[in-house]
């Protein structure tokens, strides 16, 4: 069954991705996914909640990977560079998604945008708060307003989406750190530049493919 539902995102994918939402029908997806209509009913009400499981996929991933890192590390700086490691490496994972989010969001329900919107306040209230006790900890620059600073970041990692390509030059690894070395510099007082425990993150350069 769960074989059978990721084939129907893989074809309802590539669809909207090459005739947008509304140029595909339930139909179409049945005939590329090679299943049923009763097949396609049966994961999915309609092709409204097809799309938004498409966008809510790669959110729910982000935002569960924010609280991983949360939850995992205790100083403000680590815990920022591994919530930005996971949410560039999301445009690798996740490409297609984001493309058909961007392309096609305008087209869910009031009930799924409300949803998805929640999630994505959340992530970025994630990165406010860590960027704060960042601030209150003496990690971060406190002369750099909070919310500028999280919507800086979001901005400039998800205007990823519209260059990044799987077989360019540099890999996503490579990529994420360097998203993380702009960031961390940019925002760190110069006595958390000098801790042993953090000054390490801008020495880990990953390999080149």
């Amino acid at each position: 069954m769960a074989e059978l539902k990721e084939r129907i995102v893989e074809s309802s994918l590539y669809l909207f991705e090459q005739h947008g939402f509304h140029g595909v029908t339930v139909n179409d997806i049945v005939q590329h996914s090679q299943t049923s209509k009763g097949g396609f009913y049966h994961h999915f009400q309609s092709k409204d909640e097809l799309l938004f499981m498409i966008h809510d996929t790669f959110i729910t991933y982000v935002l569960a990977k924010a609280d991983e890192a949360i939850s995992t590390y205790d100083k403000p700086a680590l815990q920022l560079h591994a919530i930005i490691q996971s949410f560039v490496k999301v445009f690798d994972l996740y490409k297609p998604h984001i493309s058909v989010f961007y392309q096609e969001s305008n087209y869910l329900k009031p009930h799924f945008d409300q949803l998805i919107k929640r999630k994505r306040d959340q992530f970025k209230q994630r990165i406010f708060q860590v960027i704060q006790q960042g601030q209150s900890s003496g990690e971060f620059r406190a002369s750099l307003p909070a919310e500028i600073t999280g919507m800086s970041i979001l901005g400039m990692v998800n205007w990823t989406y519209k260059w990044y390509q799987k077989d360019g030059e540099k890999s996503i690894e490579e990529i994420a750190h360097t998203f993380s070395d702009i960031i961390l510099q940019g925002i760190l007082t110069p006595s958390a530049k000098d801790n042993p425990e953090l000054n390490h993150l801008f020495q880990q350069h990953p390999a080149h493919k």
